[in-house]
């Protein structure tokens, strides 16, 4: 008798628990968007413009809010995201940043593959620009002037690790130039520098620079990025302009805690495929000139691989050191 009772005690509960799992994940309460930068910086205005089509669009039953963990480059709201482990109301927008920090620092305890990915969304092109009156029109122009008077010319970005910087790796290698590297910590100092004519060549994202390209204080002269942004069409990319060099991608999109349960990363990847087939969310994309690369999660685990081992590669040609 007793086996018999517990025999369907536990078919009982066998049969709850697959009821509850075909129910699926829905959130049940305020969910977090946790973004690497303090407020106004540009992860943080980026998810605060996809929270607010999140809400108009109805895509979530609660609340979603933007909290700030800047710090370490992303390692703070990094290890805010694993304390969280199985947790399916804690979201965060990533950078590739977060994919190339565990290469070169050793005190980086988590890494993006601890992480549960999610969703890529955009790809993050950036323009090469010089300053309005500047007397390159290209970036064959810039090279070719940087060639007949090294290291007189100066480019100004962040840090060694930036895209900017290891383009310009990439391109003295190929081309034999070679050109100073003026790493300032915020855009504004950044862009002030060209303007000052304290620096030649910036590296920087259009909405960085949209209104100095507007008035013509800033002129393009290629366009970092796979495919060439719409707005800024006639702009050849970096290969386009005569350089051999591989493109270096930088994307965004959304990570989980390490853990979350497989249902919970199934809704959260349906909300943010909803959301890219959205028209209010292609609209934003193209005033803020970001391109869309929606990916779901398995796609992005692969995507991060990839990315890390080119810029492992990268580091050890020209010579950043790697610890990983």
């Amino acid at each position: 008798m007793r086996s018999r009772t517990a025999a369907a005690l536990l078919a009982a509960l066998a049969l709850a628990a697959g009821s509850a799992a075909a129910q699926g994940f829905k959130p049940t309460r305020p969910v977090e968007l946790v973004v690497h930068t303090g407020p106004g910086g540009g992860s943080d205005v980026f998810a605060r413009a996809l929270n607010n089509l999140i809400e108009s669009g109805k895509l979530l039953p609660v609340r979603a809010v933007v909290v700030n963990k800047p710090g370490g480059g992303g390692a703070v709201a990094m290890s805010y995201l694993a304390e969280r482990k199985g947790e399916s109301h804690t979201l965060a927008l990533y950078t590739t940043l977060w994919m190339s920090m565990g290469l070169t620092s050793e005190a980086a305890r988590v890494q993006f593959k601890d992480l549960t990915p999610v969703a890529n969304l955009v790809n993050d092109n950036e323009l090469m620009v010089v300053k309005g009156d500047a007397p390159f029109r290209t970036l064959a122009d810039f090279v070719e002037a940087a060639k007949k008077n090294p290291r007189q010319l100066r480019q100004t970005g962040g840090s060694i690790e930036a895209r900017g910087n290891l383009i310009r790796q990439l391109l003295q290698r190929s081309s034999g130039a070679a050109w100073q590297y003026i790493p300032f910590p915020g855009g504004g100092e950044r862009i002030a520098a060209v303007l000052g004519g304290h620096a030649h060549l910036l590296v920087a994202g259009p909405g960085e620079i949209r209104e100095h390209l507007a008035a013509g204080t800033l002129r393009p002269i290629a366009q970092v990025a796979g495919t060439r942004l719409p707005a800024y069409a006639a702009i050849p990319t970096v290969q386009e302009s005569g350089f051999n060099v591989p493109h270096l991608p930088s994307m965004r999109g959304v990570v989980a805690p390490p853990g979350m349960p497989r249902e919970a990363v199934e809704y959260w990847e349906g909300v943010f495929a909803r959301l890219a087939k959205s028209d209010p969310w292609r609209k934003y994309l193209a005033e803020v000139d970001l391109e869309e690369n929606h990916v779901g999660g398995a796609g992005l685990a692969k995507m991060a691989e990839e990315f890390v081992a080119q810029r492992r590669r990268i580091y050890t040609e020209i010579g950043i050191k790697v610890v990983r």
